[in-house]
């Protein structure tokens, strides 16, 4: 499904019948309603930084919910999308504490390719509607995520950001 050693770490994950709603839900949602990111970049996160390479794991809270905006990452965007706010604000963070000059593109893919794992804990959204994937279990899959990354050998650090991070 993944395409690396997060297959064999999510096999029995991808079986367990909560698992297989959400899969059901998605799949609906696909078929019936403009649905982000693509399907086809749903778990990025994963494809780009195998769990033996996790150094560090970021937090969001769900995709973007706007055309061109999401692509699997948390907080990322497509190389030639405009930079949406809150990577604005992210970006000025990082400026104003290390001196770092603002990227011009809001891809973190480089980030995820380094073992900075963008993981939202809500992994689809549909298209103009923040949160609505919120409740369809995406919650029990990612939070297991974090169970097993927590366990893993090496050590890693874990950021939340946005508001949810806040409760």
């Amino acid at each position: 499904m993944i395409g690396n050693d997060w297959d064999n770490v999510l096999e029995e994950e991808f079986e367990k019948e909560y698992f297989l709603k959400i899969k059901d839900f998605v799949e609906e949602e696909y078929r019936t309603k403009t649905i982000y990111p693509p399907k086809e970049e749903v778990f990025n996160a994963f494809k780009l930084c195998p769990i033996d390479n996790v150094k560090v794991v970021i937090l969001g809270q769900d995709p973007y919910h706007e055309k061109g905006q999401a692509h699997g990452l948390a907080f990322s965007t497509p190389e030639g999308h405009p930079i949406p706010r809150s990577l604005k604000n992210i970006f000025k963070e990082i400026e104003s504490e290390y001196n770092y000059p603002i990227p011009e593109s809001g891809c973190l893919e480089s980030w995820a390719k380094q073992g900075v794992f963008l993981l939202n804990t809500v992994l689809t959204v549909e298209e103009g509607n923040a949160n609505s994937h919120s409740k369809c279990g995406w919650q029990t899959f990612t939070d297991n995520v974090i169970k097993i990354l927590n366990n893993q050998k090496q050590p890693i650090v874990f950021l939340l950001w946005g508001k949810q991070a806040e409760l």
